[in-house]
């Protein structure tokens, strides 16, 4: 099997889409699109990607994970055969070229293998499509016999050939060694002006070389090129992602109002609400529920586990049969153990509960340890920030805080402690012990209430 060299069109602007970003840049469930199209073919392993970039293609580079990707520059964009003329001098003659672009972001690796196994026999493999409104795309011209012919761009079309309602996708493999003569044939003498990468399809036919066509899914092969495509390209995508989970096992609210940004697991039984939205890698177990409104970025969440509504959780460990939420925020480092509860309006960091341990509302744990069973009053702060540096708040098994407690660190408090409400604790408390940190109440007799009027005529 011949080694394969993968082209990646992205020079262009994307003026449709009104933006000063580069149009390979815009985001589809949270990747770039290229980012999604390197993705797809790096499940090709090809022996290099070269990647043509044009418009802000510094911006591009810097923006695009970069895995050994070869850059190649397109200073004046004058079609799509000129942009793979530039990426010539990188490529092998003796290797397979497979020719994708930048703004086609749902392109399946299975459709793109069909189309470098044609090239391996020596044809040409190009990816086609069969759609009800074809539009302005370029059409495939047949003949009698049914193989491919010639592909003719709209703008050059006549009637008889705008009818034809398959379409390029401009996706093709080229067999090796063909594509040196072919590009160098390459006349713009059409209506944009343009070195149409398309042309080389009936050069393949005239030169004997046959065209095998693949034909893809529409969702494959539709481009971005302005930003209602995008948002319809990102609701297809997102569609395709929630029934992957219902057939894991979940049970999906609506699936017309889930975002995943990256890739969720779950076990059986786990319920979605509306809105909620997955970042980075998601584990759920198995009974997960997952409120209205959450955001959950690169987390484990346990069996049996209850994130509320409208909870941000990000790069945290939730173990099984925890309650999360409403209006809580877990930040990263937090480990919750078995049958935790947090609520709402509390807000931890690098903090780990012990199994049992609550935490009800209004308080904010950060770079702190409780052990199990712990009772957190409202209004609790752990002070871990001295203006330079971080400390560490202990706290042991079976501790109580009360209420509007401020936990000064780095301070011990063992276990079976307990923390009277309103105190400020600075030093350690002992197993067991009491510890009142707070000013001695006075009450004085005789005190007269401010009087507004009074303090006006003054």
């Amino acid at each position: 099997m011949r080694k394969l060299d993968v082209v990646v069109l992205a020079a262009g602007k994307g003026t449709r889409m009104n933006s000063n970003r580069p149009k390979v840049l815009h985001e589809l469930a949270g990747r770039t699109l290229l980012n999604h199209v390197l993705n797809t073919a790096e499940q090709l392993t090809p022996a290099q990607t070269v990647v043509v970039v044009g418009y802000e293609s510094e911006q591009v580079r810097l923006e695009t994970a970069d895995t050994g990707l070869t850059w190649v520059e397109q200073g004046e964009q004058l079609g799509t055969g000129h942009a793979l003329q530039q990426a010539l001098p990188e490529l092998n003659n003796d290797n397979l070229v497979l020719v994708i672009y930048g703004d086609v972001p749902r392109v399946a690796a299975s459709t793109l293998e069909k189309a470098v196994a044609a090239a391996e026999t020596g044809e040409v493999g190009l990816v086609t499509a069969i759609l009800q409104d074809p539009a302005e795309l370029g059409r495939i011209v047949r003949n009698s016999n049914g193989r491919v012919q010639e592909i003719v761009e709209f703008k050059d079309a006549d009637s008889a050939a705008r009818a034809i309602n398959e379409i390029n996708s401009g996706i093709m493999a080229i067999p090796a060694g063909e594509i040196n003569g072919w590009l160098g044939r390459l006349k713009n003498d059409n209506a944009q002006g343009e070195f149409y990468l398309t042309d080389i399809i009936a050069m393949a036919v005239a030169d004997g070389v046959g065209v095998t066509a693949i034909e893809a899914a529409e969702d494959e092969v539709t481009g971005i090129n302005d930003r209602a495509q995008l948002a319809q390209v990102e609701r297809a995508y997102q569609q395709t992602q929630a029934e992957v989970l219902m057939q894991m096992g979940a049970t999906v609210a609506d699936p017309a109002r889930i975002d995943i940004r990256g890739r969720v697991t779950c076990d059986r039984d786990c319920f979605i609400d509306i809105n909620v939205v997955f970042v980075g890698e998601v584990r759920l177990g198995a009974g997960v529920r997952i409120g209205a409104g959450a955001v959950i970025t690169d987390a484990q969440i346990g069996d049996g586990s209850i994130v509320q509504p409208h909870t941000v959780v990000e790069g945290a460990v939730i173990a099984k049969n925890c309650s999360v939420g409403p209006f809580a925020r877990i930040r990263p480092g937090s480990i919750l153990e078995d049958r935790v509860k947090v609520g709402n309006f509390v807000e931890t960091k690098k903090a780990h509960l012990g199994t049992g341990t609550k935490a009800g509302h209004l308080a904010y744990l950060g770079d702190t340890s409780l052990g199990a069973d712990c009772n957190v009053g409202a209004g609790t702060v752990t002070c871990n920030y001295d203006g330079i540096e971080k400390h560490r708040t202990e706290i042991g098994d079976e501790v109580f805080i009360g209420t509007n407690t401020t936990l000064v660190a780095p301070v011990d408090i063992n276990n079976g402690a307990f923390v009277a409400a309103g105190s400020v604790v600075t030093s350690t408390v002992e197993a067991g012990d009491l510890a009142v940190g707070r000013g001695k109440q006075r009450n004085i007799k005789g005190w007269t209430r401010p009087d507004k009027k009074t303090r006006q005529k003054k």
